[in-house]
């Protein structure tokens, strides 16, 4: 391994053995063209125990290669594990490429048939890189900052205990707006307008656009209607002591923490986005017919100027 090597981190979900045998397939792909693939040392183990072949030619994250000198980062799976390599090379300049295992991959830019493919362009450097906004998360107590963390996808602040409801204020930019019993509320950006933002009811929101979203989970209100706001917004959440429930904060469904009663979650933007490898360069518009498979048929299409 020398100063000039190319470094390609690969993330894998190594409980699944296609994604293990895909990720033996592209580290020997990168392997042939002379880069060198870095592995995670948990999912290294798990590689070399399936593919001891390719022991000795792969490096691991954190001990003989920085996050840092990464080049760029492979991920096989859904857009669980992109959250997940995301979350590993948070801060690093080199982008995720997805290559979709899962079920509707919305992150991912290539599918499981396009694998050879996708790591030979990457290995050209055919690819475009694409910034997505991420949300930077606050937790205080008493006036008092408690835990931080950040999100690509959204924040939600939910009911720890599947019986009862909590009680919370929502504000928007230092003012309150509205208090209501409710399941939850998720704090999305517009990357996560399509993932659970969507499921509770949200708009999808096109991600060149930059604005945060705020959607009631099943609320107890006249006013529990989604909200779109700028960029420079801040939103607040705001379990109300006046309700003995306790919630709990949850970023992209990774990182957890307990909120009781009195506790305030504020959102804004991030300052660091998560940078997204892209092999194509269609419209959103594309991506959400094919991800969705919605129906268009019949569509002629614009006729003269529109």
């Amino acid at each position: 391994m020398t100063a000039t090597s190319r470094h390609i981190l690969v993330v894998a979900h190594t409980g699944r053995q296609d994604s293990l045998e895909a990720a033996a397939t592209v580290c020997e792909q990168l392997i042939a063209a002379g880069a060198v693939p870095v592995l995670a040392a948990e999912e290294r183990n798990d590689l070399l125990a399936s593919c001891p072949q390719l022991n000795g030619s792969t490096a691991v994250l954190g001990e003989t290669v920085q996050a840092t000198d990464l080049e760029l980062v492979i991920v096989l799976g859904g857009d669980g594990t992109i959250l997940r390599a995301a979350e590993i090379v948070r801060g690093c300049s080199a982008p995720l490429l997805g290559i979709n295992l899962g079920h509707v991959g919305f992150l991912a830019e290539s599918e499981r048939d396009d694998l050879g493919e996708a790591v030979r362009r990457a290995l050209l450097r055919d690819y475009l890189v694409e910034e997505r906004m991420t949300l930077s998360v606050r937790v205080k107590v008493d006036h008092e900052v408690v835990y931080e963390t950040w999100a690509l996808n959204e924040a939600t602040v939910e009911k720890a205990s599947r019986q009862r409801m909590i009680e919370v204020i929502i504000e928007v930019d230092g003012r309150p707006l509205s208090a209501f019993g409710c399941d939850g509320v998720v704090l999305s950006t517009p990357t996560g307008s399509t993932a659970y933002s969507f499921s509770a009811g949200g708009p999808i929101v096109w991600p060149s656009l930059d604005a945060l979203l705020l959607v009631p989970l099943s609320a107890h209100a006249l006013f529990a209607r989604p909200l779109v706001v700028g960029p420079d917004s801040s939103l607040a959440v705001e379990v109300l002591a006046r309700g003995d429930s306790s919630a709990v904060l949850c970023a992209d469904g990774r990182r957890v923490h307990d909120l009781p009663p009195g506790a305030r979650v504020i959102v804004r933007r991030s300052p660091v986005p998560v940078r997204l490898a892209r092999l194509h360069s269609g419209p959103f518009t594309d991506r959400l017919v094919n991800k969705f498979d919605l129906p268009i048929t019949g569509w002629r299409g614009p006729v003269g100027r529109e």
